[in-house]
């Protein structure tokens, strides 16, 4: 079992890459968002928590796959399902490491595992949220933007290394 966890995700003008983060799952769980107790390796909740598991996306940002700010890639099943035009708005930008959507649902598994039914609660409630917020920034990007990203992104990092849920 590698330690990096690998999928394959679609970036500018709908062309596919590898992804590249840390696993944070057992073998043969991949459950994403939705992953319980007992599937998480034992620094992986962690990993996820802080979002340093996806710190190998360097790698892809430094190969040109990705940028640091922008939308962040999307599988291609979920890619599939967005309208055209929506395609098109992302399309035209590379995907990001950080995005709106990221450093608002930074705690995203722990809302997750609140609800009843997290799969409902993340395509039903969540999920067109996310694309919202990710066309909102494809549409208007700058970097003042980009710096009240980092900005919040750090608070709630910060917040998340010092309360450790």
């Amino acid at each position: 079992m590698s330690i990096i966890y690998r999928s394959k995700r679609i970036g500018a003008g709908g062309k596919p890459f590898l992804l590249l983060k840390i696993r944070t799952l057992r073998n043969g769980s991949d459950r994403g968002s939705f992953a319980e107790d007992g599937q998480y390796l034992p620094l992986g909740r962690f990993l996820r928590r802080t979002h340093f598991d996806e710190l190998p996306q360097l790698w892809n940002i430094l190969r040109g796959d990705m940028c640091f700010f922008s939308w962040r890639p999307e599988e291609e099943r979920t890619w599939q399902v967005l309208p055209e035009a929506m395609r098109e708005t992302l399309g035209k930008t590379k995907p990001g490491l950080i995005d709106l959507a990221s450093v608002f649902f930074f705690d995203e598994e722990r809302l997750l595992q609140l609800a009843p039914d997290p799969a409902a609660v993340y395509w039903k409630q969540i999920r067109p949220v996310k694309f919202v917020l990710q066309c909102f920034y494809a549409e208007n990007r700058s970097w003042l933007l980009n710096l009240a990203i980092v900005w919040i992104y750090l608070k709630k990092l910060s917040w998340a290394l010092i309360t450790r849920k």
